[in-house]
């Protein structure tokens, strides 16, 4: 089918280690300093890594998700037969059994009531789990949304991967709207898998494309995003904060954990973003990039910027806001998306923090001294994934 139509952004809402709401997150990565604190919620006795970014008082991440939906509906200026049309895409962990939090003081706290999002039998530590497809329309109703449901569970690029999927059914005529919802926060299942495989920065600090990096850092990140057609939000009067101009998704089977080392999947993506936008590379002017910190995942994506900017690629500023707020796993692309809108809003783009010095593998124009003023309305928001799964999504000032 023949895409058409202009797909806008007109709600957002986020929840990170840096407080609630929009605000407080562009305050937070504009400021350049990182949120990682000691690990309170579970043990990490025996670990290498005992950090991350965690917000100190959260409910459990389905409530999270629902007031983080209401608020991006309530940002969007959305009335209840506009939520009732609206379909939900959403991108969160496969499990563990049970939900992570609540938390008050970063320690755990006793939930005892029967939940809305619970489901099959109860189990020792709390309320059951729901299979993932349940918890989606569960939340739909909590949300007053009443169309269609998914739930994306492929790794670091679930939440970009439900962005792009949300604005091909815009653009092809599917649907008007679509809100697009993600979640992780951090629990020991995960916690314990990225340290004993050697992936957190064991000197507790995320350095993207500097020499001297050592891994990534888990953080918390909850947002949810109203996409929807131009002709929609116009029609009833709304204001865009940005558009989604293009975007591009490519795989490169290289290694079930190392990336392509010339950044081909990534690369590929970057130029599907641009032509779905029908723009040039030069027209870029931000990239909030995956960087996460670690040797070999910055070079490939430094060799896939170099690929598909050309020679812009050296005067492009870039910067990872993972090194403020942390990684957080599959809501990772929705909370730097978020970011991204923010700071082209704003004006202002984020700092790469964590910075020790240039390396040559990653000869970019890294954002590290001091928040740089915005110089062109595009930017790129990019993810990647175990598995070689690559996700480009470029947005528009409106």
């Amino acid at each position: 089918m023949v895409e058409r139509g202009t797909v806008t952004i007109s709600g957002t809402y986020a929840v990170s280690a840096f407080g609630r709401g929009v605000d407080a997150l562009l305050a937070g990565v504009l400021a350049g300093v990182p949120a990682f604190r000691p690990v309170r919620r579970f043990d990490t006795t025996g670990r290498r890594v005992t950090v991350a970014a965690t917000r100190p008082d959260v409910a459990t991440l389905p409530q999270e998700l629902a007031d983080a939906v209401d608020a991006a509906c309530r940002a969007a200026g959305l009335d209840p037969a506009q939520r009732r049309a609206s379909a939900l895409l959403l991108a969160t962990h496969g499990g563990p059994a049970t939900l992570p939090g609540p938390y008050t003081d970063d320690r755990p706290t006793a939930d005892t009531g029967e939940p809305w999002w619970a489901g099959g039998e109860r189990d020792d530590d709390g309320p059951a789990w729901p299979e993932l497809p349940v918890l989606a329309g569960r939340l739909a109703r909590r949300c007053g949304l009443g169309g269609p449901t998914r739930v994306y569970t492929t790794a670091c690029v679930s939440a970009s991967s439900a962005v792009a999927d949300a604005a091909a059914m815009i653009r092809r005529g599917d649907t008007d709207r679509v809100v697009v919802a993600a979640g992780y926060l951090v629990e020991p299942d995960q916690f314990a898998l990225f340290d004993a495989g050697r992936a957190l920065a064991a000197d507790g600090a995320v350095r993207p494309f500097s020499v001297g990096r050592q891994g990534l850092l888990l953080g918390d990140g909850v947002a949810a995003v109203v996409l929807e057609s131009a002709a929609a939000l116009h029609g009833r009067g709304g204001t865009p904060v940005a558009t989604l101009a293009g975007w591009g998704r490519a795989g490169d089977a290289h290694h079930p954990c190392q990336p392509d080392p010339q950044g081909g999947g990534l690369a590929r993506a970057i130029g599907a973003a641009l032509g779905r936008a029908g723009l040039p590379a030069g027209a870029v002017g931000y990239v909030n990039a995956n960087a996460t910190g670690t040797g070999f995942s910055d070079a490939s994506e430094a060799a896939a910027l170099r690929t598909a900017l050309g020679e812009s690629a050296g005067q492009v500023p870039v910067s990872s806001t993972k090194a403020l707020h942390g990684h957080a796993l599959e809501a990772s692309g929705l909370l730097e998306l978020v970011v991204t809108v923010a700071a082209l809003g704003h004006g202002k783009l984020p700092v790469n923090a964590g910075w020790l010095g240039p390396d040559p593998a990653c000869p970019l124009d890294v954002v590290t001294a001091a928040p740089r003023p915005v110089t062109s309305r595009y930017a790129l928001s990019l993810n990647a994934a175990f598995g070689g799964a690559n996700t480009a999504l470029l947005v528009g000032a409106p």
